[in-house]
């Protein structure tokens, strides 16, 4: 039986992951953060343990666990959101953590180290995003992932490891942030409030978690060592629409405040991953449509 290791596994991403290995008969050790409320997400398996360890313990968490590893996905991050995103210390600190986390993966015995790199490494580009499009990253958070990707990939081959870098789009699911997007929609109108929101006239590539969690997944057992994937559905649309589809789905009589909110500072307007080289070396496609994925979170 394969094993692997989660950091960051109470986010969409690490919720939809941990069932997609289990599901796979892939027995999986959540790191996690002592008394944290977010624990109460994580799934209930007889495959599935947890080990207290917070991003400022990785460097030192023994493994007592009696097993060797096979995989570590690297998920954990701090400051995603708000201010946070250009406090350049704590993102600093981030790079730290994602070093730790390839030493941590090292004395598991793991053989591949993944990790969860951003959009935001890119910065503003108005073309699909491959993973040779030239990096100009705009905040802390983008140049502490891209920075992190980089030197995880060096360490991890240093201690005889395999290095997956993922950079993730847009992804929404069940167990995603309510500071989000879509949940942000989700939640007003279910409420029966007016969404305010900007004309929309972004063009958006969402992927639904459970999607991700299986690129994830074929990444750590088919990716190609080294390699750096874009991960989105492929397809932009205009995040009017996308809203639009939410109203839709939870509240459909419900007005849309298009045009409130101004778009902040270096609004990013185009947005979508070019999935080629993530789908030729591990055969990954999208299999869930936006629509869907929303009548999922809603039920």
């Amino acid at each position: 039986m394969k094993r692997a290791i989660i950091t960051g596994a109470t986010g969409a991403v690490g919720i939809a992951l941990i069932h997609e290995l289990i599901t796979n008969n892939i027995e999986v050790l959540v790191f996690c953060r002592e008394g944290s409320k977010r624990n109460e997400k994580i799934p209930k398996h007889e495959l599935v343990s947890l080990k207290v360890c917070s991003l400022d313990q990785l460097s030192t968490v023994k493994n007592d666990t009696g097993n060797k590893y096979d995989f570590f996905f690297h998920l954990a991050w701090a400051g995603t959101t708000g201010s946070e995103r250009n406090d350049m210390y704590l993102q600093n600190q981030n790079i730290q953590y994602a070093l730790d986390a390839v030493g941590a993966a090292n004395r598991f015995g793991c053989k591949v180290f993944i990790g969860a790199g951003s959009q935001a490494e890119y910065g503003r580009v108005e073309s699909k995003l491959k993973p040779d499009t030239p990096t100009f990253p705009e905040n802390g958070y983008g140049y502490a992932k891209l920075c992190a990707g980089l030197m995880t990939r060096t360490y991890a081959h240093q201690l005889g490891m395999e290095h997956i870098w993922v950079r993730l789009l847009s992804v929404y699911g069940p167990g995603d942030g309510n500071q989000s997007l879509v949940m942000s929609v989700v939640n007003s109108l279910k409420s029966g409030e007016v969404p305010r929101c900007t004309k929309g006239e972004q063009i958006w590539d969402y992927l639904y978690s459970g999607d991700a969690a299986r690129a994830f997944r074929l990444a750590a057992e088919k990716g190609v060592d080294g390699k750096t994937y874009v991960l989105g559905s492929g397809h932009g649309r205009l995040l009017a629409e996308y809203i639009l589809d939410i109203r839709d789905v939870v509240n459909p009589e419900m007005e849309i405040a298009f045009g409130d909110v101004p778009y902040g500072p270096n609004q990013v307007m185009f947005l979508c991953a070019d999935i080629s080289e993530l789908e030729k070396d591990t055969g990954w496609m999208p299999s869930i449509d936006f629509k869907r994925g929303i009548e999922t979170i809603v039920e």
